[in-house]
């Protein structure tokens, strides 16, 4: 097995990660990624998760690199990472009581290999009409400031979810079956 580098930051891909049991180092990515503002959600998050990959595989290239990006899609408009509560209540409001779309770019590139897998996936998640209060009691549950869209349907979701179609592990930030594919198919993973 190959040693394997987690081109990112959030605690969630790691733990989702740790569950393949493969061994892997956290590094994360230095680029300023893509805020979406001429790319579609789709294009930003395979765009995003390109450009961090890439990043890390050129200053590690005898180690595989994995790289995710996600965001929410609602009406139109992309949801990344809050700057601050007011936003992150902004778009909790915004959310409320509607059908979402979660999309998660996915890269992963072997030592030694020209090409890197790259795939993109999405989940569809239903919010609860959220009253003011139920914002408040979820931001003491959740700190939504490091998610994209300002929450974790691992977290509270019971407070906020309606339900959810496709992938949890996509809504939370790692689709787990893409990932063990492109593992699979770059030769870095044979479970």
């Amino acid at each position: 097995m190959m040693p394997l580098i987690l081109a990112s930051a959030s605690p969630r891909r790691a733990q989702l990660l740790a569950e393949l049991d493969i061994p892997f180092t956290v590094i994360p990515s230095e680029v300023v990624e893509d805020e979406g503002e001429r790319l579609g959600p789709r294009e930003m998050v395979l765009h995003n998760a390109r450009l961090k990959g890439w990043s890390v595989a050129q200053r590690f290239p005898q180690q595989g690199v994995l790289a995710a990006d996600t965001t929410v899609f609602i009406d139109g408009r992309i949801l990344n990472k809050p700057r601050d509560l007011d936003e992150a209540w902004a778009m909790l409001r915004r959310l409320s009581g509607k059908t979402h779309t979660v999309f998660t770019g996915l890269f992963v590139k072997a030592p030694g290999r020209e090409e890197a897998y790259e795939d993109g996936v999405e989940s569809r998640v239903t919010f609860r009409d959220l009253a003011d209060e139920v914002i408040a009691a979820y931001f003491q549950q959740v700190n939504p400031l490091d998610k994209a869209g300002a929450y974790g349907i691992q977290e509270g979701s019971e407070l906020i979810v309606e339900r959810f179609e496709g992938s949890l592990s996509n809504i939370i930030g790692l689709p787990m079956e893409e990932t063990k594919r492109a593992l699979r198919t770059v030769g870095l993973w044979s479970g």
